[in-house]
């Protein structure tokens, strides 16, 4: 049941995150949880205000005695990504993530937990409304529509808040303090096509590419996980040039920010060629499955016998497309120089979707170093102009230099040692947090982001470790007891 949860320590962080899910939050569908926060700083009797671009702030006074320390920004952000299994039946839109505990971790019951943020957001709420702890001034900053445009930390206003650090609790790894991470772009294709009528004798089949892990795009792209575009496309590509396949419709990926798990298409094949097409594909099938055996054990590729459609994506256009996707850079593409382990440049092949006259092709694009995404940037255009597709890339947001030096950090580092015996690892991350971009209108903000361990986000894998919630939380409250003074 979901509200097992609520007997987990720290209960009080447990209970809000319980709360957190029982209120539907996907990206750009945030006004439910955006009023419930912003209730919830009222109802403690605590300035909040909400901006115009959805942010909610809320600003707690520092306790007794601690009024000379430097204000503090404890900042998260409030949707979630909604991914869920084909089988499961839920409306993101309506429904409450039904949460379970399963051994050492919390996961959802086939959807995503909401872990990312919620863990976050949780724990800046647990703060405002505790009485038992000792801090300076302390605002907390909610986000809005982090995951599909961090619109939220674009458009927050300098000047607004008044703290000299902020403390971003959107890592997933506990025992790691994060100083870094890359920047993004999307790059959106769009190739138009003229329906074609089919001539002669043809039998549908719907292919469906499912069973892959899928999972964050820039936290897991260095696991080297299947991608259902990919994938799809290498069937359809030897399909149409062996077998005389053709193509009706395609639907693969769903969010940008999320390695794709499943596609699937409606295609046609000459009936004199669909014997010859099913054993290629059964072939094919048992090769892509042995490449990927070590990482994604439950690929399953199938071509179930349907309807023949009416009208097939212009060949022309089709053969186009499919060689611009088979040639269309995926995963990573360097690793940083600087910290070892750390990919610097990586793209997500998120989204192919082809119907009504228009194939729309989605990417992400990251990295550490600007002038590396650039180049990506025009490695992935050059592709697509290549093959008359028009290309857009838009929502850039810069990544988070590295700053070793942080006062923050080693104000973190010392009360980790103090409290656990050894130090935590210094790293910066392959994915988009909001410190780069809410550091471009607060120059002044030493930064830092950490968070309990969370495992496969974006997914409906993910889950978040119970220990590790106690260590977050104990260590966010033992670090504002020793923020230094002004």
């Amino acid at each position: 049941m979901s509200n097992e949860i609520l007997q987990l320590n720290p209960k009080a962080l447990w209970k809000n995150f319980h709360s957190l899910t029982q209120i539907p939050r996907p990206s750009k569908k945030e006004d439910q949880i955006r009023e419930f926060i912003y209730n919830f700083g009222k109802n403690l009797g605590l300035e909040t205000i909400q901006d115009e671009v959805g942010n909610v702030i809320i600003r707690k006074p520092a306790t007794p005695g601690m009024e000379n320390r430097k204000g503090v920004v404890l900042q998260g952000h409030l949707d979630m990504v909604p991914q869920k299994n084909s089988d499961k039946v839920h409306d993101f839109e309506k429904d409450p993530i039904e949460t379970i505990i399963d051994g050492e971790w919390v996961r959802a019951n086939g959807t995503t937990l909401g872990a990312d943020n919620g863990m976050g957001v949780a724990a800046a709420m647990s703060v405002l409304e505790a009485t038992d702890m000792q801090h300076g001034p302390i605002e907390a900053l909610f986000t809005s529509d982090e995951e599909t445009g961090m619109t939220g930390a674009t458009g927050l206003k300098p000047g607004v808040l008044k703290g000299d650090i902020l403390v971003n609790m959107d890592s997933e790894d506990e025992g790691e303090l994060y100083i870094g991470c890359a920047g993004g772009t999307n790059g959106n294709i769009t190739f138009s096509y003229k329906e074609q009528p089919l001539a002669g004798d043809f039998k549908g089949f719907r292919i469906n590419v499912t069973g892959l892990k899928g999972g964050h795009s820039g936290v897991d792209i260095h696991l080297g996980r299947g991608n259902a575009n990919k994938i799809m496309n290498r069937i359809l590509y030897h399909g149409f040039r062996k077998h005389g396949l053709q193509v009706a419709t395609i639907d693969g990926g769903s969010l940008r920010n999320a390695i794709p798990r499943e596609s699937f298409a409606l295609v046609a094949v000459p009936a004199a060629n669909v014997t010859a097409f099913l054993e290629c594909l059964a072939g094919r099938t048992a090769k892509i499955k042995n490449e990927l055996s070590a990482v994604e054990p439950t690929l399953k590729i199938e071509a179930v016998a349907a309807e023949v459609p009416a009208a097939v994506i212009d060949p022309a256009v089709l053969v186009n497309s499919m060689n611009a996707i088979y040639a269309c850079p995926n995963g990573v593409m360097r690793m940083s120089n600087e910290m070892i382990g750390l990919v610097e440049t990586s793209n997500n092949l998120a989204i192919v979707k082809a119907e009504k006259g228009s194939i729309k092709i989605s990417n992400l694009l990251r990295s550490s170093v600007d002038s590396a995404k650039d180049d990506l940037q025009q490695m992935i255009k050059s592709v697509f102009d290549l093959a008359g597709g028009v290309s857009v890339f838009d929502g850039s947001y810069p990544g988070w230099k590295p700053n070793p030096d942080s006062p923050i950090l080693k104000t973190m580092q010392d009360v980790y040692n103090n409290k656990y015996g050894n130090i935590p690892e210094i790293k910066a991350i392959h994915a988009g947090l909001e410190c780069g971009i809410l550091g471009g209108a607060y120059p002044n903000w030493d930064m830092i982001s950490f968070g309990p361990t969370i495992r496969f986000p974006h997914s409906p894998d993910e889950k978040v470790n119970i220990a590790t919630v106690v260590k977050f939380w104990d260590f966010l409250v033992e670090t504002l007891k020793n923020i230094p003074v002004k």
